[in-house]
């Protein structure tokens, strides 16, 4: 009855909700296909390429993961101060995201174009995917220069009420992708065939394309860009109030970024056909976890909006409507995973023990599915909306790097563990953590108002 009585009625809220959800989930979609189609174009060719590549791909995932630390503490103070008007406020933060997200980009740029031999050693010793790993880093590490940027300005929209603008944008840009993967890794066009450096290649072209396009679209009116000023100017305060925000949320992401990169690695060093599975398995549960983001980031902004303009008691309704939303969204995912199962094993191109590998993944995967659509709802929707960030931070380092990564290295490197068993040993984190995730919750400490 509790549960009946919360959800119902207030119809604006829910299509606010949808207004921001949806969009985010088909930009997170469409995010998605561009890894899938990277995966299924040169798994087609050959499958040491496919694999390659994905391992290579996890250099990307840890920049994202540092990024989504700067890109989320903008989101958090900006939806907070966007309920309550400030624009001066919001510049400034804005501003401070940018820098951040510069100083990352670069790091990585330099890593990967100069180092890329040594970053591919982190996650196989197989001499063949390190090669292609390589050539394919070369050439995308360039494209790591304006991936945050962008972050930064599709950030902003969605939180001055512009997701729909977010999800057309990257739709245009993932179609992009996708056509040049076509022409750059089959030879189309009368073009050599590339390969893993095609995709490489499609990727930098359409990275440049969609911050050129959201610096062009930030100029229209009631859209956000940060004035040239503010790249420059210091506000102590706020500075404070973004790096008190970012700080457990960046150590959260590498913890999380990092420990998801281990998991490759200990697939990568198990063999070419495990780290071939894996790969397909990352995409599909990638794309099924669009819904859970999009949820978290549209339903986090709504939250953030009410916590900002004052309203306790509507922030706090709203995040008991979401934390119901993620168990929802997360009984369906894994119903979906099912679903997909036999039809993903019978269509991708792998040898015969790559595809049972992947069919053991793929159920596998359909449990742990629950954990982390609620995990990713309830900890970077609710309790990042009230700044409540230091939470994921300690839930990771127990649950992650003293539990999951522990039994997975050991099952890998010592006990010499079926590939299943090991790929089980990295799902526990998620599962595991749902009782004390919502244990906390309870506590209501995310219903804060962070603004001056």
């Amino acid at each position: 009855m509790k549960i009946r009585h919360i959800l119902q009625g207030d119809r604006p809220y829910y299509r606010k909700l949808a207004k921001l959800a949806l969009p985010i989930a088909f930009q997170n979609l469409m995010l998605a296909c561009v890894a899938a189609a990277d995966a299924f174009m040169l798994g087609s060719i050959e499958q040491n390429a496919m694999s390659a590549v994905s391992l290579a791909s996890q250099i990307q995932f840890v920049q994202n993961m540092i990024l989504m630390a700067a890109v989320s503490a903008t989101s958090v103070l900006g939806a907070q101060y966007w309920g309550k008007k400030d624009r001066k406020a919001i510049d400034d933060i804005f501003c401070q995201g940018m820098r951040l997200c510069a100083l990352t980009s670069t790091v990585f740029f330099v890593g990967c174009v100069f180092f890329p031999r040594y970053l591919m050693l982190l996650f196989t010793n197989e001499e063949v995917l390190i090669s292609i790993g390589v050539q394919y880093l070369r050439i995308a590490g360039w494209s790591y220069l304006f991936t945050g940027f962008s972050q930064c300005y599709l950030a902003m929209m969605k939180v001055s009420e512009h997701a729909a603008v977010t999800a057309k944008l990257s739709f245009a840009t993932v179609m992009l992708n996708i056509v040049l993967n076509a022409v750059l890794i089959y030879g189309l066009c009368g073009i050599a065939p590339l390969g893993a450096r095609g995709a490489a290649l499609a990727t930098l072209i359409a990275r440049i394309a969609e911050l050129t396009a959201c610096i062009a679209i930030s100029f229209r009116k009631g859209f956000l860009h940060p004035s040239l000023r503010g790249l420059f100017r210091h506000n102590a305060l706020l500075s404070r109030d973004f790096y008190r925000c970012m700080l457990p949320l960046l150590g959260s992401s590498l913890l999380w970024g990092i420990g998801f990169t281990s998991y490759t690695a200990f697939m990568g060093h198990m063999g070419t056909e495990a780290a071939a599975a894996s790969s397909v398995a990352t995409v599909i549960r990638d794309l099924i976890c669009c819904m859970c983001n999009g949820l978290a980031n549209g339903g986090g902004i709504l939250v953030g909006n009410a916590l900002g303009s004052g309203d306790l008691a509507k922030g706090k309704l709203y995040g008991q409507r979401l934390a119901i939303l993620a168990f929802v969204c997360g009984f369906a995912s894994c119903l979906v995973m099912f679903i997909l199962t036999p039809a993903v094993v019978h269509f991708v191109k792998l040898t015969p023990e790559a595809h049972r590998y992947l069919l053991q993944m793929m159920i596998i995967m359909s449990v742990y599915m629950i954990g982390r659509a609620v995990n990713t709802i309830v900890i970077n929707g609710i309790f990042a909306a009230g700044g409540d960030t230091i939470f994921d931070l300690y839930s990771l380092v127990i649950t992650m790097w003293m539990i999951a990564i522990p039994l997975a290295a050991i099952g890998t490197f010592w006990r010499h563990w079926p590939v299943y068993i090991v790929y089980a040993c990295t799902c526990l984190d998620e599962v595991g953590k749902i009782p004390w995730v919502m244990a906390h919750y309870k506590k209501y400490k995310w219903v804060r108002d962070l603004t001056r």
